[in-house]
């Protein structure tokens, strides 16, 4: 197989027409100014009355202060330091000061926000915001709330360090606790690997004794062999669809216990992430302590396991490049290069697209405020 890379391909930059995850629905409360940043940008979100969440540059446009420190009034937010008032379209709808002249550079950056599956996505690209590229997730919908869990963490390290992670699961053989031990069976396996224009599927199917501990008590012999399978699709920008499932004789997988898990990066910065993360399951849909039990276990698996190795290998890395650091390949590497490759290619077709719209830049004067 042929891993060999193009380096100049692979330099730091963002996707920025697609769609992020900006926060978990549950983060923006129905009064509260939510700041997040985002692509190297600060972001304010909030809700408006009618409860829609709108999302702008948490930016003051006067001397720059954050609009999140200020407070609301109606849908309008009004900025802690001069008090010019904004609506949430970014206009700015009052000036205090002097005769209350509004200047036209007054005015706030917006973003395009859409809530589904329990996320909060944001559109920071300049190009118009197109839904046909937010990726199908309903099955999260499917289901009661209480057979699905939601959580964030803040990962000190960069976004693709972790899709890599998550695209080569033969690292739990390694990583992992008894919770998820795959008692040594991943990692003899070269995984099917499917590629398109703009996604990266893996699957890994297996067999073990006992079988994976989150899944072997659902099972009609806990204690037995089962078959297990794994599947990963990555879509742009940064999300990874992850199933698991178990069954034991001739029972099909369809009929087995298993998840649907949602992994999606936000980049914060170079060298930071948000990394969000939402697991529904097939079994004990309407036990909400259960619930709570398996996501804290799950959070814990990452920020205890993966998290660690993950911060090392951006702390080892020194801000230089991946491949410009010559990794060595293996078997267990070829979905999370293919998702290199295939993010490369469509930042790259972004950035042509961007030079061939550029027009020179247009001085513009300095507006007082009042």
């Amino acid at each position: 197989m042929d891993l060999s890379i193009n380096l100049e391909e692979y330099k730091m930059a963002f996707l920025r027409n697609a769609w992020y995850v900006a926060a978990l629905a549950s983060e923006v409360g129905p009064v509260e100014l939510f700041h997040r940043k985002i692509l190297n940008t600060s972001v304010l979100i909030y809700r408006k009355q009618n409860g829609e969440a709108v999302a702008m540059r948490d930016r003051c446009p006067h001397r720059f202060a954050p609009l999140s420190m200020g407070k609301r009034d109606g849908d309008d937010v009004i900025c802690h330091y001069h008090a010019l008032r904004f609506d949430c379209t970014g206009k700015c709808t009052h000036n205090p000061h002097g005769n209350g002249h509004i200047p036209k550079a007054a005015q706030v950056e917006t973003y395009p926000l859409v809530e589904k599956y329990g996320f909060l996505w944001i559109w920071m690209g300049e190009q118009a915001a197109d839904l046909d590229l937010l990726p199908d997730y309903s099955p999260l919908d499917d289901g009661p709330p209480s057979g699905i869990g939601y959580t964030h963490m803040h990962m000190k390290a960069n976004y693709q360090l972790i899709i890599d992670n998550v695209m080569d699961l033969s690292h739990i053989d390694h990583v992992h606790g008894e919770a998820i031990s795959t008692r040594g069976q991943l990692s003899p396996i070269v995984p099917e690997v499917k590629e398109t224009e703009r996604s990266v599927f893996a699957r890994w199917d297996w067999k073990q004794t006992p079988p994976i501990f989150v899944l072997s008590h659902f099972l009609p012999k806990p204690t037995e062999e089962a078959r297990h399978f794994f599947t990963v699709e990555w879509m742009p920008p940064a999300n990874i669809q992850l199933s698991v499932g178990g069954a034991q004789g001739d029972t099909p997988f369809e009929e087995g216990v298993g998840a649907y898990d949602l992994h999606t990066t936000t980049p914060e910065t170079e060298t930071t992430t948000h990394y969000f993360f939402a697991t529904r399951r097939n079994h004990m849909v309407d036990d909400e302590d259960f619930n709570q039990m398996k996501l804290k276990a799950m959070r814990d698996a990452f920020e205890l396991e993966d998290g660690p190795i993950i911060r090392a290998d951006e702390e080892e890395m020194e801000g230089q490049e991946f491949f410009d650091l010559n990794p060595v390949l293996m078997s267990n590497d070829i979905a999370s290069v293919k998702v290199r490759r295939v993010l490369a290619r469509l930042m790259e077709a972004e950035r042509q697209q961007a030079q061939k719209q550029q027009t020179p830049a247009q001085a513009q004067p300095l507006a007082a405020a009042g």
